[in-house]
């Protein structure tokens, strides 16, 4: 009799026990990420961000949950890096060019290399940092890149040559700065946010960036011209990168969902960069704005004038231990790829 009480009391605790391992899955807590992005609701890679933190959220059953704070809401673009690594946001967006010198390697990406397209600025980047992996991420967890199609000159008066473009005040980033100064114009560096009031105001004449920005900044509405120099575009890369912490606290089930969406995403990124600058250029031409694009000899000039700074580049890389060859000619051939 004892012997059947033992064998009743095992079997109904096994019982309780599968009984109630299911309820401990499902009440597993919900893992919640905060995203801070520099863009507005309204621009196309604000939207490809927010779809892949909904893709994260479908992928996962709903395991994770990511609150996106686009516009700088809860970190400034120049903040979002550090607040990323600090643990105010989870998740960040934003571009390296902002905190100039931080990313040696990084600041390869920006030159002027004549980038075509978004996508494959895009697909360059990721290609790039997989290779040689840089330190200087190592306080992140980088989840994958993109960058902007062709840098294109936008200005409040025409621009048809570098004679015309000396001693213009001419908003720029990071490396762009330095391809404003040899071009001859005045380099003022600022966020895109502040750029449509700085042209409003006339604190700038022009700006450097993607033609997109002309409808996905409203900059269209404060310039008349766009100069077409592709010859020496430069693109702008943008990371999206993770709290160590909290990415190493992630199952691993969870941390594959996030990689696979991840890789998927380069290329939505960079899609949606070549769809933006078409409806850019489709913008800016329908408030009359005109499009200049260079002729072939001034186009070499400007690659002549632009050249010194990859060639500095290459050799501050050198002085820091940095293969700033290897650098240059990975780029080309990825590009050329």
């Amino acid at each position: 009799m004892k012997k059947l009480h033992s064998i009743v009391a095992l079997t109904l605790m096994v019982l309780m026990l599968a009984a109630l391992a299911p309820a401990s899955h499902a009440a597993a807590p919900t893992i919640k990420l905060t995203y801070s992005i520099f863009f507005p609701p309204s621009h196309g890679q604000c939207q490809a961000a927010v779809a892949w933190a909904e893709a994260i959220g479908k992928r996962t059953n709903g395991r994770v949950q990511i609150q996106v704070f686009p516009a700088g809401t809860l970190t400034k673009a120049k903040q979002c890096y550090d607040g990323v690594v600090n643990g105010i946001s989870d998740i960040g967006m934003s571009v390296f060019a902002y905190t100039r010198g931080r990313f040696p390697v990084m600041e390869a990406l920006d030159l002027p290399l004549g980038y075509p397209s978004g996508l494959v600025a895009t697909r360059a980047a990721n290609d790039f940092y997989a290779k040689f992996q840089p330190k200087e991420l190592a306080q992140v967890k980088l989840l994958y890149l993109h960058a902007h199609g062709p840098g294109l000159l936008h200005t409040k008066k025409p621009v048809k040559d570098m004679a015309g473009l000396q001693g213009m005040k001419i908003r720029s980033t990071g490396l762009s700065a330095k391809i404003v100064e040899k071009l001859g114009g005045v380099p003022v560096a600022m966020p895109q946010p502040s750029t449509y009031e700085a042209l409003q105001k006339g604190v700038v004449e022009g700006t450097f960036g993607p033609i997109e920005v002309l409808k996905g900044w409203k900059q269209g509405e404060v310039v008349k011209s766009t100069t077409d120099c592709r010859g020496v575009g430069y693109t702008t890369a943008m990371f999206v990168v993770m709290n160590r912490s909290k990415w190493e606290k992630l199952p691993a089930d969870v941390q594959k969902v996030f990689t696979e969406t991840s890789q998927e995403w380069i290329d939505v990124h960079g899609r949606t960069w070549d769809k933006n600058d078409e409806e850019g250029r489709a913008f800016t031409l329908s408030l009359g704005n005109q499009v200049i694009p260079l002729s072939d000899g001034e186009s070499a000039k400007w690659k002549g004038a632009v050249q010194p700074i990859i060639d500095n580049y290459v050799q501050s890389a050198k002085s820091k231990g940095l293969a700033g060859d290897d650098y240059i000619k990975t780029l080309n051939e990825l590009i050329a790829r």
